[in-house]
């Protein structure tokens, strides 16, 4: 389940924010909860100003474990990323929140492209990702994005997932499951 990313969410997400096995591959580097606070603060405000959509990600008890964000929004098309804490790494949770999120961004805030940037070096994402049959190779397709991901010191893959291509699929795996329940 997914929920809107508030401030009550901290103390639950911070520990598992700060670990070594997530830390280094978030975007939302806090090192204190009082920075986390500010950043999850800040967050919001740019969500109100249409800069970013955020969510947090719940386990089946609705407690936090991790959080997933459209950052960089711009002509209907953003930066997915997210981030579970490490005692729910292989769980589902991060492709179950990735549906529930890309189906929002998709049918209720009209974005058309959602870019997903992936550390070459991070196997667990390049896995991840690779399992998405929706999200496609942009390397070549957007040159320009592929550039510009990769001006620092980390080289990166960049993927994309096309709202009629993610639709399709939904739809596949909607007819997929009527079958299955037919048999």
């Amino acid at each position: 389940m997914l929920k809107r990313r508030e401030l009550q969410d901290v103390p639950a997400l911070f520990p598992l924010l700060s670990d070594e096995a997530v830390k280094p591959f978030v975007r939302e580097k806090a090192d204190t909860m009082e920075a986390y606070y500010f950043f999850t603060n800040m967050m919001n405000q740019q969500e109100e100003n249409g800069e970013l959509i955020s969510r947090t990600i719940l386990d089946e008890m609705e407690n936090p474990v991790g959080a997933i964000t459209l950052y960089d929004i711009d002509e209907q098309k953003g930066f997915l990323a997210t981030w579970l804490g490490k005692p729910y790494f292989g769980q589902g949770y991060n492709q179950y929140a990735k549906e529930l999120f890309l189906w929002e961004l998709f049918m209720e805030q009209d974005i058309e492209v959602v870019f997903l940037k992936v550390n070459k070096l991070n196997n667990r994402s390049l896995r991840a990702v690779n399992k998405l049959s929706y999200a496609v190779e942009a390397n070549e397709t957007y040159p320009n994005v592929y550039e510009q991901i990769n001006q620092g010191d980390k080289e990166y893959d960049l993927f994309a997932i096309y709202k009629d291509a993610f639709i399709f699929y939904m739809h596949e795996s909607d007819d997929e499951e009527v079958d299955e329940l037919e048999a």
